[in-house]
């Protein structure tokens, strides 16, 4: 069914250097990984969470995305969305907005409230788009990943190209 998986690197891929990971090499079906670095989520100067037990989702052709535990998010700022969507690996996805002061911002974040068995490790973890929040890893701000339906973090480290840029649609 699926033309990549990880297991080659196509000819087009960019090749790693030192410290970096292609999204290429990323399995399909996709993994969770946990992730003790630093991870915050800011909407202004207001920290909306901040966590060093985060678990990243490697999926090829995709940069990751970091999961944090509810423990470490001030849920407060959160309510849940009216909106949801399926993912074939994970299953239904719940969509959350931020509400904090005069300031709301639908759709900042996502959670798996019942997952599949292999992504049980994120049940109730939230994912939040670095396009709509200020998202960092260790310091480095991260970028969202192209196109505006994926919710990736691009680092510095992540090299693709990857899925959602112009003539991704078929991967």
């Amino acid at each position: 069914m699926w033309q990549f998986t990880g297991r080659e690197r196509p000819p087009f891929a960019m090749e790693p250097g030192p410290g970096q990971e292609s999204v290429w090499d990323y399995p399909r079906p996709p993994k969770c990984v946990e992730d003790p670095r630093e991870v915050m989520v800011l909407f202004g100067d207001t920290v909306i969470a901040k966590t060093t037990s985060g678990i990243r989702v490697l999926e090829t052709a995709s940069p990751p995305t970091v999961y944090i535990p509810p423990a470490d998010i001030h849920m407060q700022f959160l309510k849940r969305s009216a909106g949801s969507s399926f993912c074939e690996w994970k299953g239904q996805a719940t969509y959350w907005s931020l509400h904090l002061g005069q300031h709301e911002v639908r759709d900042v974040g996502w959670s798996y409230e019942h997952p599949s068995e292999r992504f049980a490790s994120i049940h109730g973890f939230l994912s939040f788009y670095p396009a709509l929040l200020e998202c960092s890893i260790d310091g480095e701000r991260v970028r969202p990943q192209p196109g505006g339906f994926y919710g990736g973090w691009v680092t510095d480290e992540i090299i693709g190209p990857y899925k959602g840029e112009s003539g991704t649609s078929g991967w």
